[in-house]
């Protein structure tokens, strides 16, 4: 059966591209400490808003700092965020989806009301709420705990871009394990289940979710892409990741004003193509694995 998806799968020729590209970006994020050519921080007054040269491949911003080193870490910021939002997200979709679709009643209401109180907000918009409204109070609270450095350093940040993405992004993923369970619970392999006498939160784990999981790792895997540009949407407004922390929205905020400069412009184009790069490869490989696991679809 995998080797059906996969033989399916490596024949979409896009689908392969956007695979290719995601490992050269995980990749990058992984050995960024060894791929950077200077301190993304270091600030060289003066060397000031330079175009791309051999010593800087990308050039240097206002500040006189490398863009291309600036570039490189901005890939593990992205490469976090993909990896621990769509995981949070899941956790809590797969929680509350299985606890509506398998044991109904009451249960399914108050996850699907909760959830309609949350599909009532436009998405990103409520995704900027979240992180504006929160960020002052885990600074607080982390700073009265001792960790000042913690907040220094700009992990707060993290923290709230994660929170605010995980928590606009699990009710998607409920609703579609919900309908999964909603189609399998009265299949056969359950009955005989329930038969013997097996646990019902055995066969909901053990015997319902994996059948129930081909949609939800396409949907997953396709939307990490627009986790990533939500995050660079965020920072872009300065409500997301802010220095010392790279991002590539915040590059982009930082050196639009560069997009009419004669040797600057590739400030601006560099991490601008990057980032829909990755956000392209990533819905490139969900379409790959819908074919790939969904072939009557097709």
């Amino acid at each position: 059966m995998a080797g059906d998806a996969w033989r399916r799968f490596s024949r979409n020729l896009s689908a392969m591209m956007g695979l290719t590209v995601v490992a050269l970006f995980y990749l990058v994020a992984i050995f960024a400490p060894w791929l950077v050519t200077a301190d993304y921080t270091a600030i060289d007054l003066d060397n000031v808003e330079s175009g791309p040269a051999l010593e800087h491949y990308f050039g240097t911003d206002e500040l006189g700092r490398d863009v291309y080193s600036r570039v490189i870490w901005s890939a593990r910021s992205a490469a976090f965020v993909s990896i621990f939002v769509p995981a949070f997200s899941l956790s809590l979709g797969l929680f509350f989806g299985v606890l509506a679709g398998y044991y109904g009643g009451w249960v399914d209401t108050l996850v699907m009301r909760l959830s309609d109180i949350l599909f009532a907000f436009p998405g990103l918009l409520f995704v900027f709420f979240i992180a504006a409204t929160i960020k002052p109070a885990v600074s607080l609270w982390v700073k009265e705990l001792g960790f000042t450095e913690f907040a220094k350093q700009g992990y707060v940040d993290y923290v709230v871009v994660f929170t605010a993405l995980a928590l606009v992004g699990w009710p998607g993923l409920a609703r579609l394990i919900r309908g999964q369970f909603l189609s399998l619970k009265n299949r056969e392999f359950v009955m005989a289940a329930q038969a013997i006498g097996v646990s019902e939160w055995r066969i909901a784990v053990r015997h319902i979710l994996p059948n129930a999981m081909t949609p939800v790792i396409v949907a997953v895997s396709g939307g990490i892409g627009g986790t990533i540009a939500a995050e660079a949407s965020l920072s872009f407004l300065g409500i997301g990741l802010q220095p010392p922390n790279p991002s590539w929205g915040q590059m982009i905020s930082d050196y639009y004003g560069y997009w009419r400069h004669a040797t600057l412009w590739p400030l601006l184009f560099i991490p601008s193509l990057i980032l829909v790069a990755v956000i392209l490869a990533f819905t490139f490989i969900g379409d790959g694995l819908h074919e790939a696991l969904n072939p009557q679809s097709s």
